[in-house]
């Protein structure tokens, strides 16, 4: 299991990562990814699972066209935690076509 994120290095995680934001009421991180259609959307989506399955971490999601919520908290760890921080990391590559 991961330990939470220490506070300098939760601040650091929203520093280097633009448009995610402190959830309110938890330890955890949310963006919303916007897309030009439905299929972008989930092909999005697709990869992020895939990633997620090899990782054994599995964001917090919805989809509705083309918008994608996410939410990143590790479970057993109670808050953020370096594992959220790869997703992110791998989510904004996947997001912007990398």
């Amino acid at each position: 299991m991961s330990g939470k994120l220490s506070t300098e290095a939760r601040a650091r995680f929203f520093a280097d990562h633009p448009g995610w934001t402190a959830v309110e009421g938890r330890d955890a991180a949310a963006k919303t990814f916007k897309f030009a259609d439905f299929n972008a959307a989930f092909g999005f989506m697709t990869r992020v699972a895939i990633a997620a399955e090899k990782a054994d971490h599995h964001p917090e999601w919805s989809n509705v066209y083309n918008k994608v919520d996410i939410t990143l908290a590790t479970h057993d760890a109670g808050g953020l935690t370096e594992r959220d921080v790869a997703l992110a990391d791998f989510i904004e590559k996947a997001a912007n076509g990398a």
